[in-house]
């Protein structure tokens, strides 16, 4: 799973980690033929997977048109960070690795519930975003694996301000996760690429590099 482009001893900055990003994305492209190429970006909350997300998907450097999957959806409740890891390995990943169809059962965060199926088609680019998506169980079905870094500051008042009070009752319940999570699992370790977008977030670098 290793390649040229793969920069696991560097935090990469600026230009220099949106460059990275598209040749990372290129190379996966490459090595997975026919093929779809599965992207999984792993990070802190509040350190901006769901933007890089977007504007990676808006800016697809690759061949096909990528699905994008928020680990929000996955998630069954406050509580739910290893859950939702373990389904998007076992339910949509490991599917989609074989040539099937993925699915996974939406979380309604109002009602509290499960909701919906949503099926994704084998025959489409898939980029994962969120908190648990690089546990070493969903390793072998990813082609990119990238984490983000940020301030620590940086990242609560970005979280905060996304998700307003109710986030800020839960931080500290979802961040004992998330840290026993990264004790765990090692997922910073195990990215093939490392992006500190603390001091320039990565999105407007990335518009038309496609």
């Amino acid at each position: 799973m290793r390649s040229d482009t793969d920069q696991q001893g560097a935090d990469l900055r600026g230009v220099e980690a949106a460059e990275a990003l598209f040749a990372g994305v290129r190379d996966a492209a490459r090595r997975a033929g026919s093929r779809p190429v599965v992207v999984l970006i792993d990070g802190p909350s509040g350190a901006g997977k769901s933007s890089l997300a977007d504007e990676l998907v808006a800016a697809w450097p690759a061949a096909g048109t990528p699905r994008l999957v928020r680990m929000d959806e996955l998630y069954p409740g406050w509580d739910g960070l290893d859950a939702g890891s373990a389904a998007l390995g076992g339910d949509l990943l490991a599917p989609l690795r074989q040539g099937g169809t993925g699915h996974y059962r939406r979380w309604d965060w109002v009602r509290d519930r499960p909701a919906e199926p949503v099926a994704v088609d084998a025959e489409e680019p898939v980029v994962v975003e969120g908190c648990g998506t690089l546990a070493a169980a969903n390793l072998p079905y990813a082609d990119l694996t990238v984490w983000l870094d940020a301030d620590d500051a940086l990242r609560k008042r970005r979280a905060l301000e996304r998700d307003g009070e109710v986030f800020a009752r839960e931080w500290d319940r979802w961040q004992a996760q998330f840290e026993r999570y990264v004790e765990r699992e090692h997922p910073r370790e195990a990215a093939m690429l490392r992006l500190d977008v603390t001091s320039r977030p990565l999105g407007g670098l990335l518009a038309g590099r496609g």
